[in-house]
């Protein structure tokens, strides 16, 4: 799942960064609300966290423009004020959730669960390829009823396979995708945790569905259908 940070104070957006991403999320931040406003329309991000007092455009205005397009991405909303009348406004400007700073991180992992589980369950819940099922909130995996236990890059690259089923995906844009540290294209760390999850999720099971694309990369597709 996809989660917009907009957070000017790069110390509070790198710890809520780093918080979600061991938690097997993907984070994008973004440090002014012009340009997150920009990202959080684009369609990409599953929830935004969306800070109040932000520069060039301040949190209820973003939060209002981007109502005003239509999207129903979850969204909740960060800040340092505490008066009923502040959460009351940013709630009726639509928001989803609301904490104010500080906040305990288990207490903000806790609420992103659960809008995105609302989100995800009023979309129809769990992904399916084949035998296959992920469920992108909960991050478990099954292969018919059988759940399959994974860490937590090995389940950031089997959704990302998922997600784009029947495409093939090169190295490189698995890398890109499910890694932060930037590593030379000549790694082969892909390949590795590619043979991990062979093992996991075709090895017991059949049809086998990650499939190698020589010189290229990786497809998840059933060639059985």
């Amino acid at each position: 799942m996809k989660i917009l940070v907009i957070e000017d104070e790069k110390k509070v957006a790198s710890f809520i960064k780093k918080g979600l991403e061991a938690g097997s999320y993907e984070v994008t931040l973004c440090y002014d609300g012009a340009d997150g406003l920009k990202k959080a329309t684009s369609g990409e991000f599953d929830l935004v966290l969306l800070d109040n007092v932000l520069p060039k455009m301040d949190g209820l205005t973003v939060l209002s423009q981007l109502r005003g397009t239509g999207s129903h991405i979850p969204v909740l909303m960060l800040t340092a004020k505490t008066e009923t009348t502040d959460i009351v406004t940013g709630l009726d400007a639509g928001a989803d959730d609301f904490m104010t700073k500080p906040f305990v991180f288990a207490e903000l992992e806790a609420r992103v669960k659960a809008l995105i589980r609302k989100s995800v369950q009023s979309r129809g819940s769990d992904i399916r390829y084949a035998n296959l099922q992920i469920d992108p909130v909960d991050h478990r995996v099954w292969r018919d009823k059988t759940e399959i236990t994974l860490s937590g890059k090995e389940y950031q690259i089997l959704a990302y396979l998922i997600r784009n089923a029947e495409t093939p995906v090169s190295r490189q844009e698995i890398a890109d995708n499910c890694w932060d540290e930037p590593f030379s294209k000549f790694t082969n760390i892909v390949d590795v945790y590619i043979n991990y999850l062979r093992k996991k999720v075709d090895g017991p099971f059949s049809p086998k569905l990650i499939n190698t694309v020589r010189g290229y990369g990786y497809v998840l597709k059933n060639k059985l259908s």
